[in-house]
């Protein structure tokens, strides 16, 4: 299968482009629904959560507003945090390449924030960047709910920078533009990764030998 990163830092627009991928039958790993199946009741991080931040924990659920209120600016309990979550995500994300591949699927979305931040880009065949200008993206975020400017400030210190993205993409999808150019931009990385499905073997090939 071809791997596709597709990310963008927050309110950029990931999460309805994620779903136009979808609607052209590419199956899509969502790191963001991942993490909240991993903090509801049964999660499989809702115990250690509860252990590392007493009082994160109501109801049988990762209460989220007390997590993020224990975490905000707060390094080291991000880190300790991290250190918890990341390890199931991997896995989770493990399970999707396995169930995609038995079913057959030739390509595959992984829609992950932080993709370059966690170094993401060298576990994929390419990257797709969505983006937008900042004062969009700032009217974005800052119009969902509990959304404080301090909360978005903090949020967009731990991202890559929005120019840094998108030097680095093989795509780049603008989400400013409108719906209707954001799925002929889809529909366009698709055709072109297919186009160059064979030289993207090829490289993996070369590089496993090395």
């Amino acid at each position: 299968m071809l791997l596709v990163g597709l990310t963008g830092s927050i309110g950029m627009g990931k999460s309805e482009t994620a779903r136009m991928f979808a609607a052209l039958g590419v199956p899509v790993y969502d790191a963001d629904a991942a993490v909240h199946a991993l903090y509801d009741v049964g999660g499989a991080a809702v115990g250690a959560i509860g252990a590392a931040f007493p009082g994160s924990v109501k109801d049988g659920k990762v209460d989220r507003a007390a997590l993020g209120a224990m975490t905000l600016g707060d390094s080291a309990a991000i880190k300790k945090l991290e250190a918890i979550i990341h390890p199931l995500v991997g896995q989770a994300q493990m399970d999707f390449l396995h169930q995609a591949e038995a079913g057959g699927a030739t390509v595959v979305v992984l829609d992950v924030p932080l993709l370059f931040e966690t170094r993401g880009e060298t576990r994929v065949d390419a990257v797709v960047v969505v983006s937008a200008p900042a004062d969009v993206q700032r009217a974005r975020v800052l119009a969902r709910p509990g959304m404080t400017e301090e909360k978005f400030e903090h949020i967009l210190k731990r991202q890559t920078a929005d120019a840094a993205k998108r030097a680095q993409a093989h795509y780049v999808i603008d989400t400013h533009l409108g719906l209707d150019h954001a799925r002929e931009r889809v529909a366009y990385v698709l055709e072109d990764l297919r186009r160059r499905e064979a030289k993207i073997w090829k490289a993996r090939k070369e590089a496993a030998r090395q």
